[in-house]
């Protein structure tokens, strides 16, 4: 009998019993932790924390934990294909989505690709355009056929309702993949609207004085300036624009960064008159009682972790992706990413960021982006932020709580 029962403990510590819980679902990412993209990468990782937290106390998924597995990428994508690779081959994760950004998730591409993987990127401007993978799917508000044009639809909206119509526009962004694809819209649209392109140039992803670049702008007169732009060389460009006073009608467009709190707290009064993008305000319509609900409890918890403290931007979608992955897993039942993909492509998701359906090419089926102007604001105080009259919706008209201050240079006070 004493044999028995020491076999049976040794059975036991070998295979871990009945009650062992199974190994947790990996899920596996760059973020960008540091470097110019950091502030809005830091914001996305706590939504993404909380939403692991919040499912792992319902019981996981399949019955496991998961377990976010991450790399800073230092917001440079030089360090996203050996990111993904290591994710893949060294850490064999299950589940493997993009970190903040299509400058991060274009040099992911490859990697997925060679590794027949089901890809959910996280703000990637139209990357797939250039890859056309099939597994791949965008947690992105632009989309429709034409994803390019949808990020700037909204800034060429309103421009071309005012009278008189503008007559010339200067389309200016970083060599860099975002402003690439942006830029590549913008261009498409200004020649649907009948706009002539008087300045149209790039510049270095590492410059840091941007008067030469606005001074140039100003001297091409232009009714129109869109900015395709990073957080670093936003906050560049604002600032050298009031520097040198730069008259124009309407200024902004894609300028990544004016969405981050803690940089519109930075610029405060220079926003003003600034006609920009924007994915995500509680003042909007799809703006759900969960999804505020979620951003509550970010809230909580966003001044300890020194991140974004509004989280109107990043959160809800990083949130959001990851509950698509969820509804994925758990509708097959299965970790398999060719079945995931599928269900992907057949399927409508409920969101923080809205019910969300792909369509093919993995964009979102429709856009929902937003065109904003901040105007009113008086100093740095993050307080003025939550008040919708300092970030009035311009477009799309289901979501429009105020009308453009125009010209530019009239809205700036």
């Amino acid at each position: 009998m004493r044999i028995l029962v020491i076999l049976a403990c040794a059975l036991i510590g070998l295979f871990g019993g009945p009650a062992r819980a199974q190994a947790p679902i990996t899920i596996g990412f760059g973020m960008a932790l540091t470097g110019g993209l950091a502030p809005i990468g830091k914001a996305a990782l706590l939504a993404m924390q909380i939403w692991a937290e919040e499912v792992n106390a319902k019981g996981g998924m399949l019955g496991r934990q998961v377990k976010l597995i991450y790399y800073d990428d230092q917001s440079n994508p030089s360090t996203v294909p050996g990111i993904y690779t290591k994710l893949l081959d060294v850490d064999k994760v299950d589940l493997v989505v993009s970190g903040y950004a299509t400058n991060m998730v274009a040099p992911a591409m490859p990697v997925m690709m060679q590794h027949n993987g089901m890809f959910l990127s996280l703000f990637g401007l139209a990357v797939n355009t250039e890859f056309n993978y099939p597994n791949y799917f965008s947690f992105t508000p632009t989309g429709g056929p034409q994803p390019k044009q949808s990020f700037s639809k909204g800034f060429f909206e309103v421009a071309m309702q005012q009278t008189p119509k503008p007559q010339t526009i200067a389309l200016v962004g970083a060599d860099a993949e975002f402003p690439h694809n942006a830029l590549d819209g913008a261009r498409t649209l200004a020649k649907q609207a009948g706009l002539k392109i008087v300045y149209d140039k790039s510049y270095p992803p590492s410059t840091t004085d941007y008067t030469p670049i606005i001074r140039a702008i100003q001297a091409s007169e232009p009714d129109l300036v869109f900015v395709a732009s990073y957080p670093p060389d936003t906050v560049g460009m604002l600032r050298a624009a009031h520097e040198v006073g730069l008259k124009t009608k309407l200024f902004g467009g894609g300028m990544v960064g004016l969405q981050s709190t803690a940089i519109k707290a930075q610029l405060g009064p220079l926003l003003n008159g600034i006609v920009d993008y924007d994915f995500w305000l509680p003042w909007a319509s799809f703006a759900t009682p969960e999804a505020k609900a979620f951003l509550k409890v970010y809230q909580s918890r966003a001044a300890a972790a020194g991140v974004d403290a509004l989280g109107y931007y990043i959160p809800p979608f990083a949130y959001g992706y990851l509950q698509v992955l969820q509804q994925a897993v758990e509708g097959t039942k299965s970790l398999d990413q060719d079945k995931l993909a599928d269900y992907m492509r057949t399927h409508t998701f409920k969101t923080t960021a809205g019910d969300i359906k792909f369509a093919p090419g993995g964009e979102w089926a429709e856009a929902q982006v937003m065109e904003v102007q901040f105007r009113g604001l008086q100093n740095n105080e993050v307080s003025q932020f939550t008040d919708p009259g300092t970030e009035v919706i311009l477009w799309p008209p289901k979501d429009k709580t105020g009308s453009v201050i125009y010209p530019y240079t009239d809205a700036q006070h």
